[in-house]
């Protein structure tokens, strides 16, 4: 989930960087406006960052291995003899400060984060972005149309592709993961909607992915919103799909990823929903306060944190996620503020961060029983998972999936081995390694979805 940011951010600390710039010397100082690129030195695994000096004095950093873009830097300084700055917002309050290097045409610093420091040089240029193979990209070979429509007060933005042809089309509707999302669901780099987009499109499906509550061309605010809110944006999706004659209206179907595989089967098990079939990649099958429960477990234990530090953890998101299902915001609140103090600095997180995990919105997936939607689904359903994941694990939710879908007479659910939660191709499985790996999704699992598709929702 971003794709899960409910099922990453509790435990997950992003590990991030900085940089910066000035000059002086005798003369005309350089300009340091522009782009500039660099690693921090972290022993045995340099960090590519990228910073870019604006001419009002503001900067912004890349780090693309993790995913991070523009992130806007604060305290900025090009002074003679001094360039620094500050990430704001994140644990351990990292900072730059260096000076440039007229002769060699560099900035020269340190990196300091949680008490540490690093070394970082800067020079002149964009920092290069990881690789990735199969983003789509133009001229496609099909249509492409940027639409809006309306869930009662929400307008919500996306884009629809489709096939060449007059059609009528099947058509697919893409639900996304945890977190504001946009409508390719990008993450650390990857842009998961838009590959799946267009390989159902070249397959003869028409396509609609869209921007969720908040973010890009859709209004609203996520953090507000509950399940049924959110399956009610997306049966406003399948309405607006079958309201156009290039659509089939009998055979609208929907994709579900990690939280998208919640509220897939929730709209397709509401009456006369008429939705044609559902697919859902690593969609969970037990409550969301055993999910949340099991992926810290997991994540911790994967990254090597000793027991009684996984222990701590699942202790207290226990008793958190057992306020929040009891109704009690504010005490909820209240624990995860204690408990954040309670942390060295550099595990700390943001009063905005704190704030986002006591929410409607987390409240809703906190609560939410998938049970009774998955259990009332009577259509072609296709439900998998990858052994590597380690924010929906097989291991909790494959038998809990066969057990709902056993009374589905077209229930398929599949695992594929060393397979991620973007089902990428994987070593650990930790979101860590998500911008590591150039694959987006593994094609294996294209084209078994794609035969599915064939199979169970032919285009004719």
């Amino acid at each position: 989930m971003r794709s899960g940011r409910w099922f990453v951010s509790v435990v997950f600390l992003i590990v991030t960087v900085v940089a910066g710039c000035s000059s002086s010397d005798k003369g005309a100082p350089r300009s340091l406006t522009g782009d500039w690129h660099g690693a921090i030195e972290v022993p045995g695994a340099p960090l590519s960052v990228g910073v870019s000096f604006a001419d009002n004095g503001s900067a912004t950093i890349d780090i693309p291995l993790q995913g991070v873009h523009d992130a806007e830097l604060k305290d900025v300084s090009t002074q003679p003899d001094r360039v620094a700055f500050a990430i704001p917002n994140l644990p351990g309050d990292p900072v730059f400060n260096g000076k440039f290097d007229k002769g060699s045409d560099r900035i020269v610093g340190e990196f300091r984060q949680a008490g540490q420091s690093l070394p970082l040089t800067l020079q002149p240029g964009k920092v290069e972005q990881p690789a990735h193979p199969q983003e789509p990209k133009p001229p496609y070979p099909y249509r492409s149309e940027d639409v809006t429509y309306r869930d009662g007060d929400i307008t919500i933005a996306g884009t629809l592709t489709e096939p060449e042809g007059n059609g009528p089309f099947p058509a697919i509707l893409l639900i996304s993961g945890s977190g504001a999302q946009d409508r390719n669901e990008e993450l650390m780099g990857h842009k998961p909607f838009l590959l799946l987009a267009d390989t159902f499109t070249r397959a003869g499906y028409a396509v609609l992915r869209t921007d969720d509550r908040g973010v890009g061309g859709t209004s609203g605010k996520l953090d507000d919103a509950n399940y049924n809110d959110l399956a009610d944006d997306a049966a406003a999706g399948v309405r607006f799909l079958r309201a156009r004659p290039d659509i089939d209206p009998a055979h609208v179907g929907l994709f579900g990823h990690s939280e998208g595989g919640y509220l897939a089967p929730l709209v397709a098990a509401r009456p006369d929903s008429g939705i044609a079939f559902a697919i859902l990649m690593a969609g969970p099958s037990v409550p969301g306060w055993e999910v949340l429960i099991e992926q810290n477990r997991a994540l911790l234990t994967a990254a090597g944190a000793p027991q009684s530090r996984v222990d701590e953890q699942v202790a207290y998101i226990t008793e958190w996620t057992s306020l929040i299902r009891s109704g009690d915001l504010a005490a909820a609140k209240d624990l995860s503020q204690r408990h954040n103090a309670s942390l060295p600095p550099e595990q700390r997180a943001s009063a905005d961060v704190l704030n986002a995990y006591n929410t409607p919105y987390m409240a809703a997936f906190i609560r939410y029983d998938p049970a009774p939607a998955l259990s009332a689904l009577r259509i072609p359903v296709l439900a998998f998972f990858g052994t590597k994941d380690m924010q929906v694990l097989a291991t909790q939710n494959e038998q809990p999936m066969r057990d709902r879908l056993a009374a589905d007479p077209d229930a398929t659910v599949h695992v594929f081995a060393d397979l991620n939660h973007l089902m990428q191709p994987a070593n650990s499985g930790l979101p860590g390694e998500y911008t590591t790996i150039q694959t987006t999704i593994s094609p294996e699992v294209l084209g078994y979805v794609t035969a599915w598709l064939a199979q169970h929702a032919p285009t004719r």
